[in-house]
C-alpha cells in the first residue's frame, strides 16, 4: 500500500503547488490521477517517485517511511517511473535498457514480448541505439517497455498516451488491463484519456494542488463527463 500523509510541496519561488494531500492507494489497484492542467498531477507523481522531495508530510510504501529516500533508493524499494518526456541514453541499445530495467539477462522472446506490448517491432528496434534517431514517440514507448520489464511494487506512468499513435496506445491500454487482472503490482497512471479512465479501479481528481474528489470509476467518471459537457461551448453540445 502507498500512503501519503499531509504531503506538501513548494516550488523554488515559494509557491505552494501541492497542498496537504492525504491518500491511501491499495496494492494491486489500477489508479488513474486526473484533473485540470497545472493542478499538480505530475508533481505529485514525482514526489511519490522521489524525483522531487516533499516540503512536509510523509510518503509510506508498504508500511515503510520512504519520505527522505531519493529516486534510486525508492527504485530499489520497488517504485518504477516512466517520464512524460523520456530520457535518452546515448551508447545504449534498446536491448541494453530492457536488461538494465529487468535487472537480469532477458531471453530474446522476453525482450520481444515487452516491445510488442508497446506496439514496436522487436526485429526493427531491439538493437537500435537510444539516441536522437528515435522519435519522441518511439523513445516514450521504449521507456514504457523498460518500466514494464521491472518487477515493481508500484508502476507510475505520467501521461503514457503522449506522443504515441492510436494503434500503439490501444496495445498499451491492453497491457494495463492485463497487468491489473494479474494483480501484478499497483499501477498509478496520470492521464486525461477516457479509455484509460474507463479501466481504472479508482480515480483521483487533483485540482489546485489538492484532492478534489476520489473514488471508484463508477462514482467519479460520470461526474467528470458531466463537467466536461458543462464546459463545452453551445456549438460543441449540438454535435
Amino acid at each position: 500500500m502507498l500512503k501519503l500523509e499531509h504531503v506538501k510541496w513548494k516550488a523554488e519561488d515559494g509557491e505552494e503547488i501541492i497542498k496537504d494531500i492525504d491518500l491511501n492507494i491499495e496494492s494491486g489497484k489500477l489508479v488513474v490521477v486526473t484533473g485540470p492542467n497545472g493542478g499538480g498531477k505530475t508533481t505529485l507523481a514525482k514526489l511519490i517517485a522521489g524525483i522531487e522531495q516533499v516540503t512536509s508530510g510523509k510518503v509510506i510504501l508498504d508500511g515503510k517511511d520512504i519520505t527522505n529516500e531519493d529516486i534510486t533508493t525508492r527504485a530499489k524499494e520497488g517504485i518504477a517511473y516512466a517520464f512524460q518526456q523520456p530520457v535518452k541514453f546515448k551508447g545504449l541499445t534498446v536491448r541494453d535498457i530492457l536488461k538494465l530495467s529487468a535487472g537480469k539477462d532477458l531471453e530474446e522472446g522476453e525482450a520481444c514480448a515487452l516491445l510488442s506490448k508497446v506496439g514496436l517491432c522487436a526485429e526493427e528496434y531491439i538493437d537500435r541505439e537510444l539516441n536522437d534517431s528515435l522519435s519522441g514517440g518511439e523513445s516514450k514507448r521504449i521507456e514504457i517497455a523498460g518500466v514494464l520489464a521491472r518487477d515493481a511494487k508500484l508502476l507510475i506512468f505520467d501521461e503514457p498516451e503522449a506522443g504515441i499513435d492510436l494503434w500503439s496506445f490501444s496495445k498499451l491500454v491492453e497491457t494495463f488491463e492485463i497487468l491489473r487482472k494479474r494483480n501484478k503490482g499497483t499501477l498509478l497512471i496520470i492521464s486525461h484519456q477516457e479509455r484509460i479512465l474507463s479501466i481504472a479501479d479508482e480515480i483521483i481528481v487533483i485540482s489546485g494542488g489538492k484532492v478534489r474528489d476520489m473514488g471508484s470509476r463508477e462514482k467519479i467518471l460520470p461526474t467528470l463527463f458531466k463537467e466536461e459537457r458543462a464546459n463545452m461551448c453551445p456549438k460543441e453540445k449540438e454535435l
